[in-house]
């Protein structure tokens, strides 16, 4: 199954039971980045508020949309599965403003490489959401990065800005999900996506390499990271 997909009847129960993942996933990470920057509100300097609070709106809607289309296909609410999974496995909040921009850089960054894989998605309803929302994530994503180069410059942070560096790396390379699962691979045999998690992964690291040097920060010891990376990773920086 690789052509397009538009309606439930068209799928078999293993197509449906990824959509509906997917979905579930979706609404998630949008409605835990809507949490976390909403937090940190209190830390943000006055020059920065406009934009996050612009950007905390921006991850509502995208909930929104993401819902929408869950309840236009399922029938159901989906916040009752996105609450029990932010209880269950929450994303921490920043409790600084160099904490929250590392958050801004690394986890909006990790999620925006990880929703390109879907937006040529099979499943023609979900793909159009996905593309709306890579769109509107792709006009901000400079803006996370020169924050936090611009903050490790000044020497104000040298004495955390590793620690956070590492932190939030890892949970943006986990909104890619494990490499090479069973998973991965039905979703780009039926088209829902077009790499394996690895791939991503890969493209992710390679694309925060050059402000990672600029910042003065290094990639840690994959290992640090006590998750499944793939092995030909290139940490060179």
């Amino acid at each position: 199954m690789t052509g397009e997909i538009h309606r439930e009847e068209e799928m078999s129960p293993e197509y449906r039971a990824m959509v509906v993942q997917l979905m579930e996933s979706q609404a998630y990470r949008e409605l835990a980045a809507a949490h976390m920057f909403g937090y940190g509100l209190r830390f943000v300097p006055d020059r920065w508020l406009k934009f996050m609070v612009w950007h905390i709106r921006e991850e509502a809607e995208h909930y929104e949309a993401v819902a929408k289309m869950y309840r236009d296909f399922t029938g159901d609410d989906v916040e009752p599965a996105v609450r029990k999974r932010l209880a269950g496995k929450p994303v921490p909040f920043a409790e600084s403003w160099m904490e929250l921009a590392m958050a801004q850089f690394l986890f909006d960054r990790g999620g925006f490489w990880q929703l390109k894989e879907y937006d040529q998605c099979s499943f023609v309803p979900y793909r159009g959401v996905i593309q709306k929302i890579v769109k509107e994530e792709a006009g901000h994503q400079g803006l996370g990065e020169k924050i936090v180069v611009d903050d490790c410059r000044s020497g104000a942070f040298d004495d955390v800005k590793q620690r956070l560096f590492e932190k939030w790396l890892r949970i943006g390379l986990l909104s890619f999900g494990r490499p090479g699962t069973p998973g991965n691979a039905f979703a780009i045999g039926h088209g829902l996506k077009k790499r394996d998690s690895g791939e991503c992964m890969k493209d992710f690291v390679a694309d925060i390499r050059p402000a990672v040097k600029a910042a003065g920060l290094r990639f840690p010891d994959p290992a640090a990271l006590q998750m499944e990376l793939p092995v030909d990773m290139d940490w060179s920086c």
